[in-house]
This record gives C-alpha cells, sequence and structure tokens, in this order.
C-alpha cells in the first residue's frame, strides 16, 4: 500500500506539515544520517574542486566550478537545496533544507548564516511536527554574516541582508533589511 503513498521528501517539498509519528518520518533521519557522512568527508577537505564534489552528492546536483563553499558547511538533508552558478558561501553556515533552498546566480553568503526552511507548530501538543516552508534566494542578493533567513521566505534580487538579520517576511528586489525581526532599512 506505500507505494501510493507519496514519499515524505516530496510532500515536504510540497509544503505538507509532516507529524512526528508520520510512518515515514524514519526516512528523514536516515537521509540525515547520510548526509552526515559526506558532510564529514567534504568539511575535512581543503581542496575546491572536492568540496563541490562532494556537494554535489550531498545537493544531488551539479555544483558548477564558480561556486565556492569555504567550509564547514552544515545540511541536514541536501537533495533540497539547488545552488545557481558563481555563487559564495562562506564559513560556518547551516542549510535545513527538508522545506527546500533555492540560491541563484550571483548570490554571496556571508559566515555563520542559517537558511532554514522547516519550522515546528506553535501548538504545544503538535510541536513534534515538521512544518516546511521553501526559502528562496534571487540573483545578485548579499545575505550578510549572522543572518538568520526563517521557512517561507524569499529575498529579492540584489537585496541585502544585513549582519544579524532575522528575517521572517519576503524581502522586495533592491532593498536593505535589518534587524530582529528585519525591516525595510532603505532601496538600492
Amino acid at each position: 500500500m506505500e507505494s501510493n503513498v507519496i514519499d515524505i521528501f516530496q510532500r515536504l517539498r510540497n509544503g505538507e506539515t509532516i507529524s512526528s509519528n508520520d510512518p515515514q518520518a524514519y526516512k528523514m533521519l536516515e537521509a540525515a544520517h547520510a548526509t552526515k557522512e559526506l558532510l564529514i568527508q567534504m568539511n575535512n577537505s581543503t581542496d575546491p574542486a572536492e568540496v563541490r564534489s562532494f556537494l554535489s552528492q550531498i545537493t544531488g546536483s551539479t555544483i558548477d566550478e564558480s561556486v565556492t563553499v569555504f567550509t564547514p558547511l552544515y545540511i541536514n538533508y541536501g537533495k533540497n537545496t539547488r545552488i545557481g552558478k558563481n555563487v559564495f558561501i562562506n564559513f560556518d553556515c547551516t542549510f535545513l533544507d527538508l522545506g527546500g533552498i533555492t540560491i541563484e546566480d550571483n548570490v554571496l553568503i556571508a559566515p555563520k548564516v542559517s537558511i532554514l526552511s522547516e519550522g515546528h507548530p506553535i501548538a504545544v501538543a503538535d510541536r513534534q511536527s515538521l512544518v516546511p516552508g521553501s526559502v528562496h534566494i534571487k540573483k545578485n542578493a548579499w545575505i550578510g554574516a549572522n543572518a538568520c533567513i526563517l521557512p517561507g521566505v524569499t529575498i529579492g534580487e540584489n537585496a541585502i541582508v544585513a549582519a544579524g538579520a532575522v528575517v521572517t517576511k519576503d524581502v522586495p528586489d533592491n532593498t536593505i533589511v535589518g534587524g530582529v525581526p528585519a525591516k525595510t532599512i532603505k532601496s538600492i
């Protein structure tokens, strides 16, 4: 019967809340452990081409040779992350991508940035469930150090997220946001 059931990872990408007692929930832990094995190797490599090769395996997609990743990088799943060309990801970033993360071309991501495409319900009785929300970072965006991008957020083209910002809402194109929660500082 389960063969007719949509895979849990597709359900997450579709935005479906997943209960902690979902019969496929174990697949998330299995995938996270498999990703962790590759991350350990990637994060211990000093060769940029090898780092991209491991990241390609983690994401299940080709990472372009124009992409630069300064490790360590932490990802809980990987297969729901898409990275464009000429992307720079600095040290010590965290991507929780079960809900989906898309990073378009020419994006700059500073150290210690967290991109989180999943969260939990407010209601205590449901808190163990997982609520996905895809994150989309459009072309030429710059995400400042220690910024946190929360589920369901789109960062517009050419936008800048100031260091330390917590982004809870979409950021329009050509806009600088900062603060907790992030608010518009100015248009550029």
